[in-house]
């Protein structure tokens, strides 16, 4: 995902935060993971702590898979995903 995909989905969830709050706070750890794992790296690559090399990966992952996953779950009908046209 590009930083600008990031913005316009984080503008809809604080603009719709307090009928979605729910969406908002998770959608706000997912982003803390993201920067987590984009953080990670360098210690993780400095001291050859190899065991967090698949977490950083996951973290800078995490903003995608959670997308693509509410995609799914919304074309599937299973959830609605108000957010999709930002």
């Amino acid at each position: 995902m590009t930083l600008d995909q990031l913005q316009r989905i984080k503008q809809w969830h604080v603009a719709h935060r307090h009928e979605r709050p729910l969406e908002y706070h998770l959608w706000d750890a997912v982003l803390t993971l993201w920067l987590m794992g984009w953080v990670g790296w360098l210690p993780t690559l400095a001291f050859a702590v190899w065991w967090a090399a698949p977490l950083c990966l996951v973290g800078t992952v995490a903003p995608t898979l959670y997308v693509g996953w509410r995609l799914r779950a919304h074309s599937r009908q299973r959830l609605r995903c108000d957010w999709l046209p930002a």
